[in-house]
């Protein structure tokens, strides 16, 4: 759009998120940074308050450029605790609540209130997991009124979580607060509406508003016009491949009951290292799940990849076999981002997770129930990649529809964000 014509009918939003390029995550950046880019074809235009790229562990400038110049980016002072303000390596735990980047409230507010001075947007958004971006937000909305759309996309606190009481405590405490002052509250799944409805009775359900992760559809129309996937299929062997991408919890989502399984397929000749292979790709836990590949003695069959740029990712996710995901029971109430991408992908997909949870809900409703396999039951486990192996030698795994993957786009979920805007607006 030609910003300088449509300038006197834009609406101004303030967005607050920690996770923002340059920083390099597996999903967590790709919602504030699609919602930035698409809320402009639907007459708003976003302020971004962020932090100095300093604050990040990890930094990638790849999707620098997916940054609309329309997009005013804030990058206000924030340090990391653990690195910056610790001595040896240790420091008071006071310094990290909520958490390790609290010192942006410092900068923050400042550099919130001089956006507002200047650009006066009608509503501030707030996004989660970083909980000094929900404290931020309640900062603001208090000094300005503004009306305040509080993204939680997952829940904040959950009985033992955090681990830490003194920060559960303060978790809860800037929960509490925050459902209470904010308009809206977003959630990505059901479930995690149902909970805080649950625990907050008092609070109106039409504060409650759910609004899910999605796909991008300009990143995946790159990955396949690209050389990225010349390169991927060039890379790919001749077994059949399986693809883990992104982080893979040791508890939520452990993955020893299919480490299990597949070692009982070798055992029974079912898979072998020249013909099958499973990739699992920046785990962050690579680690311990070494430690279980050696104990299983799948060292020829299980590679742990390190994290690669974004659209290379989705390169990969568009040649291989078949896309994995993990989801233990626990997390009922929270869906895998990275499972709108697979459906995109459009390749099979083995949803190791309960029948009866949100995530399996996706694939329910997509038509994909032959898809999924308890994340706890080896057996089962065992049974779906056994059919998935058959499936794919003969070209007949199931995938979604056109229509119920196109229901999952960025910009679907934009057009949502957009309504709910004018609404509290």
């Amino acid at each position: 759009m030609d910003f300088k014509l449509d300038k006197a009918i834009m609406k101004n939003i303030l967005m607050i998120a920690y996770h923002f390029p340059p920083v390099r995550v597996s999903s967590g950046i790709q919602r504030t940074l699609k919602f930035a880019n698409y809320l402009l074809d639907h007459d708003w235009k976003a302020l971004v308050l962020t932090v100095d790229p300093r604050a990040y562990d990890n930094i990638n400038s790849d999707q620098m450029r997916e940054i609309p110049s329309e997009v005013v980016v804030k990058r206000a002072f924030a340090l990391d605790t653990a690195r910056h303000l610790s001595l040896k390596g240790r420091y008071l735990g006071w310094m990290a609540l909520p958490d390790r980047w609290v010192s942006w409230c410092v900068g923050g507010g400042g550099s919130g209130l001089a956006l507002i001075k200047q650009y006066r947007p009608k509503v501030l958004w707030s996004t989660y997991p970083i909980a000094t971006a929900h404290l931020l937000g309640l900062i603001l909305h208090r000094l300005s009124g503004i009306p305040w759309i509080a993204d939680f996309r997952d829940s904040m606190t959950e009985d033992g979580y955090p681990a830490e009481p003194k920060q559960r405590k303060v978790y809860r405490w800037i929960e509490q607060q925050t459902v209470t002052h904010c308009t809206r509250a977003v959630f990505t799944t059901p479930g995690a509406i149902a909970m805080y409805a649950a625990r907050y009775p008092h609070i109106p359900k039409s504060r409650w508003v759910l609004i899910p992760n999605g796909y991008d559809e300009e990143n995946f129309a790159r990955a396949e016009q690209s050389e990225l996937l010349a390169q991927a299929l060039q890379e790919k062997q001749k077994q059949i491949v399986l693809l883990h991408s992104g982080i893979l919890y040791p508890s939520e989502r452990d993955p020893t009951q299919f480490f299990k399984a597949l070692a009982a397929l070798k055992k029974a000749g079912k898979i072998k290292a020249s013909t099958f292979k499973v990739i699992l790709r920046a785990t962050g836990h690579d680690h311990l799940h070494r430690q279980s590949i050696q104990q299983f003695s799948l060292e020829e069959i299980v590679f742990l990849e390190p994290s690669i740029a974004y659209e290379k990712a989705l390169a990969e996710m568009l040649v291989v076999d078949g896309l994995l995901v993990f989801q233990a029971s626990n997390c009922n109430h929270q869906i895998p981002a990275k499972i709108y991408e697979y459906l995109r992908a459009k390749r099979p997909i083995l949803a190791l997770t309960d029948p009866d949870g949100d995530t399996a809900k996706v694939l329910l409703d997509a038509g994909l129930a032959a898809s999924i396999a308890p994340l706890d039951d080896e057996i089962a486990i065992a049974n779906l990649i056994s059919g998935f192996i058959d499936n794919a030698r003969l070209e007949r795994s199931a995938i979604a529809s056109d229509e119920i993957i196109a229901s999952h786009s960025r910009q679907a979920r934009t057009k949502l964000l957009a309504q709910l805007l004018d609404e509290v607006s």
